[in-house]
């Protein structure tokens, strides 16, 4: 029989199992209950059938007479299909491409019209239901690498415009690459309760406190272009977590960087003119060019959007909260020495001077601003003023081309010609003579990174 000693004893087993149970449930609950892409604006939202200004779906007025393939082929370009569903130097849409995870590889699908290794067997309901739902035919769970959790804000027009433009390009037979991913994460039934928690499964719903440019550039950031996807942090379970909403995340082995209206971490200080610039050429003079993922996005897709489309796109990057990201401090904009032999202390760094010297130094020059050819200027660009160096080094190891208005760049990609120390000490030399604060990467984060591609 329990005594009242006995049961005295069991109350603080019982009262911590309960504190515990609370704990998780709360837990579960921030995650779950996280605010969606626009809550930030806090406006009354309303269904699209039910807003009587203009639509911000769909394609710009450029297109509204254009062929269904043709205004699918804009928005395929809008949503950025081609760049995740090719191998680079790989045919368009055959997929294979990977995703190299902290728990495996996952490789991207074919969606040419090809009926046995793409989609073209798809009926339009399985078409939207792997848009908006996450669902392959025969309700095989896809996952989230394909951002259907983004998508699902698109409208079934659109994504059917877009089935229609695909439907009209050369099948690939193009079979899928096996992923190799570690248990659990092998479990696709396990999708199912990811997409119950985090996937709303609705469409973009207009905000009546906004105008039409403002929704408009909400619709072409969230539910086609899914910028957050890249730029937002992911919380535990791996869903985006806007809280911290385009405050900046790494993706692919590259920094996406905070692109909230924040004045010092983020582009707070950006004209206008700069930021189209930005994003319709993938450069801006003093902003530096954009390579990795960010340049994918500019050829495969931001490049291809008409004027309009870009200037919401500005007006509604420009509402969101700023955020500041901590590790990440005020650019420095002051050039450095003119000559090697003013380096100072970091002019040693791993080797590094040697390299920068005999590989670098005749572009970009010794003091960050380059006379004459601003385009590879050094100074005041968000990369060479991040302490983690991840992305100097990655463009030193696969270099990077760009349209600038004083005339092509074309960085040379050093991963061959220099070891991973070597890269390593080039890419700690830049942060340290050009940026606000010096990096130390090692030979072994230059190894991951080159796996990271």
């Amino acid at each position: 029989m329990s005594t009242p000693e006995n049961a005295r004893a069991g109350h603080p087993i019982l009262w911590t199992l309960a504190v515990l149970m609370a704990a998780v449930v709360a837990f579960i609950a921030y995650l779950v209950f996280a605010p969606g892409p626009t809550a930030f604006a806090k406006g009354q939202r309303i269904a699209l059938a039910d807003y009587h200004d203009k639509d911000p779906t769909g394609v710009p007025d450029e297109l509204k007479s254009a062929s269904l393939e043709v205004r699918g082929e804009y928005l395929a370009r809008a949503a950025d299909c081609a760049a995740c569903h090719t191998v680079r130097g790989g045919e368009t849409f055959a997929g294979g491409r990977a995703f190299i995870l902290p728990f495996g590889t996952i490789y991207s699908t074919n969606i040419t019209p090809d009926a046995d290794t793409g989609i073209g067997a798809y009926t339009d309901a399985d078409f939207l239901n792997a848009v908006h739902k996450g669902l392959g035919r025969a309700n095989g769970k896809l996952y989230p690498a394909m951002p259907y959790a983004s998508y699902t804000y698109m409208t079934d027009a659109d994504a059917l415009a877009i089935k229609a433009y695909l439907f009209t390009l050369k099948p690939l037979h193009a079979p899928t690459p096996t992923n190799t991913l570690a248990f659990p994460f092998n479990q696709r039934g396990l999708m199912s309760i990811w997409s119950a928690m985090f996937n709303p499964d609705k469409r973009y719903e207009p905000d009546l406190q906004r105008d039409a440019v403002w929704n408009r550039g909400a619709y072409l950031a969230e539910a086609m272009g899914h910028c957050g996807e890249c730029h937002t942090p992911r919380n535990l379970a791996f869903a985006l977590n806007n809280r911290k909403k385009f405050a900046g995340a790494v993706q692919a082995g590259w920094r996406a960087y905070n692109i909230t209206p924040d004045r010092s971490s983020g582009v707070g200080t950006w004209s206008d003119a700069e930021m189209s610039q930005y994003l319709s050429t993938g450069h801006a003079q003093g902003r530096g060019m954009a390579s990795g993922p960010m340049g994918e996005a500019v050829d495969a897709s931001l490049s291809h959007l008409q004027a309009g489309d870009l200037a919401a796109l500005m007006t509604y990057l420009r509402t969101v909260p700023g955020i500041a990201t901590d590790d990440l401090p005020v650019l420095r904009t002051t050039p450095a020495a003119a000559t090697f032999a003013e380096g100072g202390s970091f002019s040693s760094e791993a080797g590094g001077s040697a390299v920068y010297a005999g590989a670098c130094a005749g572009c970009h020059g010794w003091t960050g601003v380059t006379p004459g050819v601003a385009s590879v200027t050094l100074m005041g660009i968000r990369g060479v003023n991040d302490a983690t160096a991840t992305n100097v080094a990655q463009v030193i190891i696969h270099g990077g081309e760009r349209l600038a208005p004083d005339g092509p760049l074309n960085m040379p990609a050093f991963g061959s010609a220099y070891s991973d120390s070597e890269i390593a000490g080039v890419a700690n030399y830049v942060t340290a003579r050009f940026g606000a604060r010096a990096s130390a990467l090692t030979a072994a984060e230059v190894a991951k990174l080159r796996t990271q591609e």
